[in-house]
């Protein structure tokens, strides 16, 4: 874990960030605790075969080239492969390998489309690209959390599941609720 936080240049409370909402659409939605337990795991682990990128990809300030963007995408494959490798990530090595998948069959490795991808990895895609939109990348600044919602919800039905959608509107909704009083 240490070595994927050191290379994640999101790591500084990236994976924490993740694990709380992922926790929180997780209950609202009503996963088991098997479920929920994975999901935690996945929260924090899903980039672990980024340690096979080099950093002038992970790093770089600009747009991936074709090549890289090549690269990039064997992410979760080769995180798949590191975590068959330990008892600890292997009951979640099919998850990690299905992370980057999309609702509408677009995403990668497989081409997963709707119910096929694992809620888990439905969940996460919708949390992890809120994090990555509301805090600094190397190639661009953070924005504003009601620019998150607008991206995430013109992503809806596309990258993203609508009703897990709703639903992580709603925990960010019951969160701002909380905070104000």
């Amino acid at each position: 874990m240490a070595v994927l936080s050191e290379r994640d240049y999101v790591a500084n409370g990236h994976a924490t960030r993740l694990e709380n909402l992922c926790l929180s659409v997780g209950q609202r939605v009503g996963l088991s605790l098997t479920q929920l337990s994975d999901l935690s795991l996945l929260a924090r682990v899903h980039d672990i075969g980024k340690v096979g990128v080099p950093d002038s990809i992970l790093f770089k300030k600009g747009p991936l080239t074709e090549d890289e963007w090549i690269i990039m995408k064997m992410h979760p494959i080769k995180g798949y492969h590191i975590a068959k490798r330990f008892p600890t990530l292997s009951r979640i090595a099919e998850l990690i390998l299905k992370h980057h998948e999309r609702w509408d069959g677009h995403g990668y490795p497989a081409g997963l489309k709707g119910e096929e991808v694992p809620i888990e990895c439905r969940i996460l895609a919708i949390v992890d690209a809120f994090d990555a939109i509301t805090n600094d990348r190397p190639y661009r600044a953070a924005r504003i959390r009601d620019e998150a919602i607008s991206e995430l919800a013109c992503c809806t039905g596309t990258q993203f599941d609508p009703c897990l959608v709703n639903d992580f509107f709603e925990v960010l909704l019951l969160s701002e609720t909380k905070s104000a009083e």
